[in-house]
């Protein structure tokens, strides 16, 4: 007899400012579609019903309720797909609540069913328990860019030992293509990603198969386009502060808050995402009481599981993050360290890395380079790091910052050459830091990722201008010039972001697949790498040894980035106390002694110094 599944309730939206309040948007009740919107500016607020895009068939006025600023009215005789754009005192405005922008973000919005409860179980993502993060930009992980086709290569990243999936913002924003910064309906996906039924089936293919899926969520701003809040209040925005995407969130007033804390409440509890990536959260400041990072905690640790949060900070406080209920943080300084190493470039922030060795040795051990001491220009930056963090720290080779903010859009391979990569890359999934991928890097994929938007003039032009302004200055763009970078609005510069899936098992590509699999295959059987282990890092004769121990046993990477050389022992052990386990160079399998390739890293169990011979 088949068992019936159990249908998973939306857990409740933890009470703060509004709590008890009429739920804002459309929803579809018995016999109609309730609207129901908030104001401030005591205007009257009415719903224009259309036939079609452009063509109004009826404007309601909806009726005042408590709590103040609310109007809400029930429209009997309409269903699903119903288009809407709501008046504020004569005045058309998108729904900032809408659950579905099938024309844009400049509507109309559609009513559109409740989901469903989940089928399949939520994944509890527990950073101590051995993640492996995969970052996905959908519009460019597959040639048709949607949600749809991406659930058909779900089962190769759960083959490859990914177990969490990170997905690049996918909140409403102005045009077809970007990479999602800029959003501005943040309770529905981009229409040419799907809709909210294609983004449900992704997320129960993926629970289905194991996979934990976060969202980035972009709270700090809105976009430039499509931002329609300040016509329903004046108090969603501080006017007195900007920051680098114009007037700051207004987070010490309900306004700002409601509208956050109900969208992640949205996407965790409602669509079934298991936790989000708070982006740029630094620029959650001044975050009210209390603090915006805060709540947002008590919203991801009401769900059932509790979901998780995952912070990117510029502020190199991690202790400040953890005490707002924060579970994890981007750690900039592993990548920049290692990319530093790796091509000895010095443009931008890089200039605060050395690029040597004993940098990368101490952030693998602290999980960040800068902890209050100067940088190379003299700024103090960070503050001390709590200790035995390892996981809470999130660490890449690359990411689409690292990657798609490059004029070109390289990936690391590129750059450092293939072996070098390939060496780097066995360290990232050595350490006990999550490690994130970027969509193709564990087979060196050869399209870039570029920055691309889709802008009306004449945004779109100034875009590419200041993308072009941004470069002007680097050394490398001083025989090319500026106008050689890839203008961002053409369609061009996405489409030769896609990933091509058909290189995959080809050639140098398969090489580097096979080593991925093999690294995250030992990381996940392996119980030394599997479980919290001690870790240190150190240099000596120009390669750096990382060694992790638990109670049941110890390992040894060996990183040599220069030239090839050998070690008659290595950590006091002879060839007979010490097993290679894993190398970017398998011919080092059938040698004698501890040879090191130049540009290669090998994983090694050594045996219990009592249990030498």
């Amino acid at each position: 007899m088949r068992r019936k599944r159990k249908l998973l309730r939306h857990a409740p939206m933890p009470a703060e400012h509004g709590a008890g309040s009429v739920e804002l948007g459309a929803c579809i009740e018995p016999g109609g579609v309730r609207f129901s919107a908030w104001s401030d500016r005591g205007l009257d607020v009415t719903v224009v019903i259309y036939e079609r895009p452009g063509v109004p068939r009826d404007e309601i006025a909806l009726e005042p309720t408590q709590p103040h600023g609310t109007f809400t009215k029930l429209v009997s005789g309409l269903g699903e797909g119903t288009l809407y754009d709501l008046k504020i005192g004569g005045e058309t405005a998108v729904d900032p609540y809408a659950r579905s922008l099938p024309f844009g973000v400049n509507g109309p919005a559609a009513a559109v069913t409740a989901l469903p409860p989940l089928i399949q179980p939520k994944h509890r993502v527990e950073l101590t328990a051995g993640e492996v993060l995969y970052e996905i930009h959908v519009g460019t992980f597959t040639p048709e860019g949607t949600f749809t086709s991406a659930i058909g290569r779900l089962e190769a990243l759960k083959e490859l030992g990914v177990t969490v999936i990170e997905l690049m913002p996918i909140a409403a924003f102005a045009g077809a293509r970007g990479w999602g910064y800029d959003g501005v309906g943040l309770f529905t996906p981009l229409a040419a990603y799907g809709d909210i039924a294609s983004l449900r089936a992704f997320i129960e293919r993926a629970h289905e198969l194991g996979l934990g899926v976060i969202l980035d969520a972009v709270y700090n701003h809105l976009g430039p386009a499509g931002n329609y809040l300040p016509r329903f209040s004046d108090n969603y925005f501080d006017h007195s502060r900007k920051n680098a995407w114009g007037e700051a969130p207004a987070l010490k007033k309900p306004a700002f808050r409601r509208l956050v804390l109900e969208s992640a409440h949205y996407w965790l509890s409602v669509v079934g995402f298991d936790g989000l990536r708070l982006d740029a959260t630094h620029e959650l400041e001044p975050g009210g009481d209390p603090h915006i990072l805060r709540a947002l905690a008590n919203v991801a640790h009401a769900c059932t599981p509790p979901a998780v949060l995952i912070a990117e900070d510029n502020r190199n406080d991690p202790s400040l993050l953890f005490a707002h209920g924060i579970d994890g943080v981007w750690s900039d300084d592993f990548h920049h360290a290692v990319h530093v190493l790796l091509t000895q470039e010095s443009d931008g922030y890089y200039g605060a890395y050395n690029g040597d060795l004993a940098d990368l040795a101490r952030v693998c051990e602290r999980g960040q380079l800068y902890e209050g001491q100067p940088d190379r220009n003299g700024n103090i930056r960070g503050a001390p790091v709590p200790e035995a963090q390892h996981a809470r720290f999130v660490f890449a080779l690359q990411n689409h910052d690292q990657v798609g903010n490059r004029a070109y859009g390289e990936r690391l391979h590129e750059l450092s050459g293939i072996a070098q990569f390939r060496a780097a890359s066995l360290l990232l999934l050595f350490l006990p830091a999550t490690p994130l991928l970027f969509m193709g890097e564990e087979w060196a994929a050869s399209s870039p990722f570029l920055y691309f938007t889709d802008h009306d003039e004449p945004l779109g032009r100034a875009v590419s201008e200041g993308r072009r302004s941004e470069f002007s200055h680097f050394a490398s763009f001083r025989d090319t010039g500026p106008l050689a970078i890839p203008n961002p609005q053409l369609l061009t510069t996405f489409e030769r972001s896609k990933l091509n899936w058909l290189e995959r098992e080809r050639g140098e590509h398969a090489r580097s697949l096979a080593l991925y699999r093999a690294a995250l295959d030992l990381r996940r059987n392996d119980r030394v790498l599997r479980e919290p282990t001690q870790l240190s890092v150190w240099t000596s004769n120009g390669a750096l040894f990382a060694r992790r121990v638990n109670t049941h046993g110890e390992r040894l990477l060996v990183l040599n980035i220069g030239d090839a050389q050998a070690f008659s022992e290595l950590d006091g052990r002879g060839a007979l106390d010490v097993q290679l386990l894993l190398s970017t160079h398998p011919e080092l399998a059938s040698t004698h002694g501890f040879e090191l390739p130049a540009n290669s890293a090998t994983i090694y169990a050594l045996a219990a110094r009592q249990e030498r011979s």
